[in-house]
């Protein structure tokens, strides 16, 4: 990897285009280098798990609107069009409103993958639009799997690589604007665009996706799952204006009026972005880590801390009076953003939406210690969520910043990074249970590690009653073969619910 001292440049400086950040990122997007073996295999099961989480989700208020708004318009005339998650393979719609469709399909639940560091990312958020473009172009410019498995991989890299060096949550910048760019890089990989053509669709991807956390924070919406799509429909988009000659503002990052003088760090500000060297791997995929339980990734290890605790003190657990408080000590950024620290009281209001109590860690830790398990639906059940003795636990819950535990998340180090904390349980009757996790049991550090039959399996979980048995057996079929898909078989790509599975969703009308 090459470091790149990026910084905030005066107009008159005039930086050349080598030498800013987004040229340096459509470098990387237009290198030829070949996708390593291990990569390829991590692509396939990210897409199973999109695919999976997107099932779960197919009869969910914002995946049926999303749906809805996609199937309202037309294939574009430029290509077949793409398939939306749900329908029928054969009914189709323009590329950038399915990469809208699907993205919110696969970022409804929080369930599919992550990678924490300077900024936090889902990078399985690339993998929609570049699908999307690759099923609409497949005929016309003879794509096929090993195209897309190398648009894919240039996505994560990009937005791993961005997330490592500059911090957006810090300024209050929601994490989707390094999807932008990411996405814009990955569909230009996957067509095989010119740098120039890149370099501009990367720059108008940022440009139109920066926007604040407030989607996060407080009473989280409906827009959550929405925020990473909309990125993703914008680097569609972007790349199809950038196809047509169209420019982007420059310099995007280092301008005196840029993203870092007035949206991040200012007009002092300097970061050390890692990107490939030209014919080095893209192997940023392989840091990232996938979720067993359906919820904020920093919650991943306390739930299964919270597990084993059900089972290991199951005495503590029948009566609440026995529990005098419990104190989650951990990093920065899960007491600020899903913790005590944030200082949301909806993250403690038994009547929150789902969205809300997924990002609240006293909730999740509280079901997850009562139950000793989590449901993607179950625990988030407004009977479940306004337990009395649910409510009484979790109200007794805080958590406090560890500064060892800060270190560990934002370390490069990827033996000693953790996103886990320790618990202390005070007893009424003065005892104390004290115990820690570092990472969750599914990261590649963990007590079970997921492989691909831990993919497949969640897959066949979420799927059961969604998806009809033989649809879920082609699907799977299709992906594992993803590298050698042609571009017919691209169009198959998808998921087709089972016949009365959406019967009585009600169709939200709008303006299309």
């Amino acid at each position: 990897m090459k470091t790149h001292h990026v910084r905030v440049h005066r107009s008159d400086e005039n930086l050349a285009r080598p030498d800013q950040l987004a040229w340096k990122i459509a470098e990387v997007a237009v290198d030829p280098v070949a996708v390593d073996g291990d990569v390829v295999e991590m692509v396939v099961n990210r897409v199973i798990d999109n695919a999976a989480v997107a099932a779960a989700s197919l009869a969910r208020g914002p995946v049926v609107a999303a749906r809805s708004q996609a199937l309202a318009h037309p294939v574009s005339i430029g290509g077949a069009g793409a398939n939306v998650f749900g329908v029928d393979a054969g009914r189709r719609t323009s590329p950038e409103w399915a990469a809208w469709a699907n993205g919110v399909a696969v970022r409804e639940l929080d369930f599919h993958d992550t990678f924490l560091a300077a900024e936090y990312s889902h990078p399985a958020d690339n993998i929609p639009a570049v699908v999307a473009v690759a099923q609409h172009c497949a005929g016309s410019r003879g794509l096929t799997g090993r195209d897309v498995v190398r648009g894919i991989a240039t996505g994560y890299e990009v937005q791993v690589d961005l997330a490592k060096a500059i911090s957006l949550h810090k300024h209050k910048i929601d994490h989707v604007a390094h999807l932008g760019p990411s996405a814009a890089a990955g569909i230009g990989t996957l067509l095989g665009l010119d740098r120039e053509t890149i370099f501009q669709a990367v720059g108008q991807a940022l440009h139109t996706t920066t926007a604040t956390r407030q989607s996060r924070k407080g009473e989280i919406s409906t827009w959550k799952a929405h925020a990473p799509a909309f990125a993703g429909k914008m680097a569609v988009e972007a790349v199809d204006r950038a196809m047509r000659g169209q420019t982007s503002p420059v310099p995007i990052y280092e301008g005196e009026d840029g993203v870092i003088a007035w949206l991040l760090d200012g007009p002092d500000a300097g970061y050390e972005v890692p990107l490939p060297e030209p014919g080095e791997g893209k192997r940023a995929i392989l840091g990232t880590y996938t979720k067993e339980h359906s919820a904020e990734y920093q919650a991943q290890a306390l739930i299964d801390l919270g597990r084993r605790l059900h089972r290991e003190y199951p005495l503590i657990l029948d009566d609440p009076d026995r529990i005098e408080s419990v104190t989650i000590h951990t990093s920065h950024h899960t007491h600020h953003v899903i913790g005590s620290g944030a200082g949301d009281p909806q993250k403690y209001d038994p009547t929150a939406s789902r969205e809300t109590l997924d990002h609240s860690v006293p909730y999740i830790f509280t079901v997850a210690l009562q139950d000793g398990a989590w449901h993607h639906v179950d625990s988030y059940a407004p009977e479940r969520a306004g337990r009395p003795d649910t409510v009484a636990l979790w109200r007794k819950v805080v958590t406090v910043e560890d500064p060892e535990w800060t270190r560990r998340y934002h370390s490069l180090d990827m033996t000693e990074k953790a996103f886990g904390g320790r618990v202390v349980i005070r007893l009424a009757d003065g005892g104390e249970i004290v115990e820690e996790i570092a990472v969750a049991d599914a990261h590649p550090l963990g007590a079970r590690p997921f492989g691909r039959e831990q993919y497949v399996h969640k897959f066949r979980t979420l799927a059961e009653g969604v998806l009809t048995e033989a649809e879920i057996d082609r699907f799977l079929d299709l992906a594992v073969r993803l590298p050698d898909l042609g571009p017919d078989e691209l169009t198959h790509l998808t998921i087709t619910a089972a016949p009365g599975a959406l019967n009585g969703v009600d169709i939200p009308t709008g303006l299309f």
